[in-house]
């Protein structure tokens, strides 16, 4: 009931908030274009939070209500928000030329805190992608692979068993003793009242007697209609034939629903078992033969049907064939041998509707296992070829950081903030994973096919595609230049392996292609060292597979730099649509990091443990720096002292002084390559004509003065 109340309080508000959105968005009479800058992207920014919060209400609306009609009336306003949110967030971008936003005086105004700016992921994003089957199809292969590894030792297997052996003899051993032990304190048992055995004796003996008496009487009716001594014409009269014809045709219909509802249930999942055994070893047995993974069988060597069936393929072939298929069918003589004497009824057997409806069931999951297992053994090559990975299980919200709080008055002053790791967490919620979880939003928002994430190492970028990876339930293709180095040589083969993940990843979408170390594939020249690699061999045809990725395919290619000033950047911006700048964390995020950090490992943080100090020097230093020293102080011994002796902030300084931190030099050069980027040109073109206004203004006011006093003097 509590659910019901807050479900429509939610919904009342957001319907509310939305009806007045639309007024100020459409209104009866257009708007005048707003000429200046500020105030429109004050209008923006205004608008943005407001749809973020109406965005947050649904969410939780979606989630409390049961009712299915209205689930789904909610589901297309939470997209079409959703989709309105992304639309605003590129039109801020091209008005502000910035990827990160600070909103302070918008949220001051709507009384609104920094966590009312958080993205909300729906939930829907993973219990759908759960339910689909071709969601499970990468478990079983990842399983399939794992059972191909190299068996153990037979030293290993001969120690395996004697410990099981021994751990068997052991329980025989105790459940003895525990039924010695228990002979011995149970010496007499007390007898059962005689009344209790008397009264069961009773019962049986009427029920027996009323059970032969009604078998008696009907095989007493059956023996008379059977010898013709009792007319049975009441039995088929033709007004009656009808009415049972239906009756019976109903009750079969309705065995039929049940039976197979019950073999679904009991043999659905060892059928579908026992046919993936089959292609498994099917597939086993053709690449220990050959080398390689078979294709499967034409239509003419038998198709599907060779690899189930248990015969020759010129075997299958000879049934398979028109004329032969026809024959084979007339050895279907099941009601000619059959005894029907004795069936007077006519009722419909249950058996036989066994047999017809675990056909029909054994055709519908062989379909459903052939097209699993054909988009499975593209699967199996690129996990052999260690391009298709599992994402690590983390989540958006483990990338910890606080909000930015002095952006927009850095700003104002024409200073450039670095983003916070909340502006960048934010970011990766709007350009990747509301796009690739929703298909209706992706193909109506602004299309993002690639972005890059540059920024030192240990920020976090490899652990930000992992996340988007989980929070969306994407397939995780890894087509780093180290990864792919010796893989598919020649350029036929670089074509072959990106037809392959590219198809995968359309199969299996939404699909996030990895490129770790992306600077290497954009080298201006490639080091000696790397020159064997051939870490530039993807870049032409990644290009073309690039541009062939429609609004409709939610495949979303992610690269990770942590050497940005060696690219071309010319050709690294043909790649890369979106280039997200992630710097190192500055104190509020630091403040977060030390304290969940040291809790997550097990420590505990008390006032012996000065954060705030902790925070304030290892300026420079990233999460990755952080969560080395956390493991190298907070150890399983320190935790158990703990209570006599607390952790302190002296502890964690050792390991990080053995680390150079982030230096701000490297920080400036990272801040200049940015600038270089196309939307960092248009910020600079932006802020030099803002410059060149002010300073027009002032010379303008400085002669419109002297004109004034020249008039004066004249006077």
């Amino acid at each position: 009931m509590n659910n019901v109340l807050m479900f429509n309080q939610l919904w009342a508000d957001a319907q509310l908030e939305l009806s007045r959105l639309l007024a100020e968005e459409l209104p009866a009479e257009p708007l005048r274009p707003e000429k200046d800058r500020v105030v429109f992207f004050q209008r923006l920014a205004t608008l943005y939070v407001r749809y973020v919060r109406t965005l947050r209400q649904l969410q939780e609306a979606y989630d409390l209500m049961v009712h299915p009609q209205k689930r789904r009336l909610i589901r297309r306003v939470l997209d079409s928000v959703v989709g309105r949110v992304l639309e605003l967030k590129n039109e801020m971008v091209e008005k502000e030329f910035s990827e990160y936003h600070y909103m302070d005086d918008v949220l001051h105004d709507l009384k609104l805190s920094p966590a009312e700016l958080e993205i909300p992921i729906p939930r829907y994003f993973l219990s759908e992608r759960s339910k689909e089957l071709i969601s499970k199809l990468l478990s079983s292969v990842f399983l399939f692979l794992w059972f191909l590894k190299p068996l153990m030792s037979p030293e290993e297997a001969i120690r395996l068993i004697q410990l099981a052996e021994r751990a068997r003899q052991g329980r025989l051993r105790a459940k003895l003793n525990a039924e010695l032990r228990s002979e011995l304190l149970d010496t007499t048992k007390a007898p059962g009242p005689a009344d209790t055995e008397l009264a069961a004796i009773c019962i049986q003996k009427v029920w027996r007697g009323y059970i032969a008496r009604k078998r008696t009487k009907a095989e007493r009716e059956e023996e008379m209609i059977f010898l013709g001594m009792v007319s049975e014409m009441s039995h088929f009269e033709n007004s009656c034939t009808r009415a049972k014809q239906e009756e019976y045709e109903e009750a079969y219909q309705k065995s039929m629903e049940d039976v197979t509802k019950q073999l679904r249930d009991m043999e659905g999942h060892d059928m579908s078992k026992t046919m993936k055994d089959q292609i498994r070893q099917w597939f086993i047995e053709c690449r220990n033969a050959t080398g390689v993974f078979p294709d499967y069988p034409d239509e003419e060597d038998g198709g599907s049907a060779l690899i189930f069936a248990e015969k020759r393929p010129q075997q299958v072939k000879s049934i398979l064939s028109e004329k032969h298929y026809w024959l084979h069918t007339f050895r279907t003589y099941f009601w000619q041998t059959r005894d029907e004497s004795e069936n007077f009824s006519q009722r419909h057997e249950v058996e036989l509707v066994k047999e017809e409806m675990r056909k029909v069931m054994k055709a519908e999951i062989q379909m459903q296992v052939l097209l699993a297992a054909q988009h499975s053994s593209l699967c199996q090559e690129l996990v052999e070829q260690g391009l298709l990975k599992q994402a690590h299980h983390v989540r958006l919200h483990h990338y910890l950081g606080d909000y930015s709080y002095l952006g927009t008055t850095l700003r104002q002053n024409d200073i450039e903030p670095m983003p916070s790791l909340a502006d960048v967490r934010q970011v990766l919620s709007l350009y990747a994973v509301l796009p690739l979880g929703s298909q209706l939003v992706h193909e109506k928002a602004p299309l993002i096919k690639a972005m890059l994430l540059a920024g030192p190492s240990g920020v976090g970028k490899k652990m930000l595609v992992h996340a988007v990876c989980q929070e969306t339930g994407s397939t995780m293709f890894d087509l780093s230049p180290l990864n792919t180095a010796g893989k598919y040589p020649g350029k036929s083969g670089v074509a072959m392996m990106l037809h392959l993940v590219f198809k995968v990843a359309r199969l299996l979408q939404p699909s996030v292609i990895w490129i770790d170390d992306a600077e290497k594939m954009f080298y201006k020249k490639v080091p000696k060292e790397e020159k064997e690699l051939d870490p530039k061999r993807l870049q032409k045809d990644l290009l073309k597979s690039l541009k062939l990725i429609k609004a409709e395919d939610r495949v979303l290619i992610m690269g990770t730099t942590k050497d940005p000033l060696s690219t071309d950047m010319k050709s690294l911006c043909k790649m890369y649509s979106k280039i997200i700048l992630i710097p190192r964390p500055d104190y509020g995020s630091r403040y977060i990091l030390w304290k969940q950090l040291i809790k997550k490992q097990g420590g505990e943080v008390t006032k012996a443990l000065d954060l705030s100090s902790l925070a304030k020097i290892t300026d420079g230093y990233t999460p990755g720096h952080m969560v080395k020293a956390i493991h190298s102080v907070v150890t399983k011994w320190r935790i158990l002292v703990q209570p006599d002796r607390p952790l302190t902030a002296a502890e964690f300084i050792p390991p990080l002084a053995k680390t150079d931190p982030v230096f701000q030099e490297e920080e400036e050069a990272l801040k200049n390559w940015y600038a270089k980027t196309p939307l960092g040109k248009k910020r600079m073109k932006a802020a030099a004509g803002k410059e060149e206004e002010e300073a027009a203004g002032k010379g303008k006011a400085v002669k419109n003065k002297k004109t004034n006093k020249k008039k004066k003097g004249k006077q």
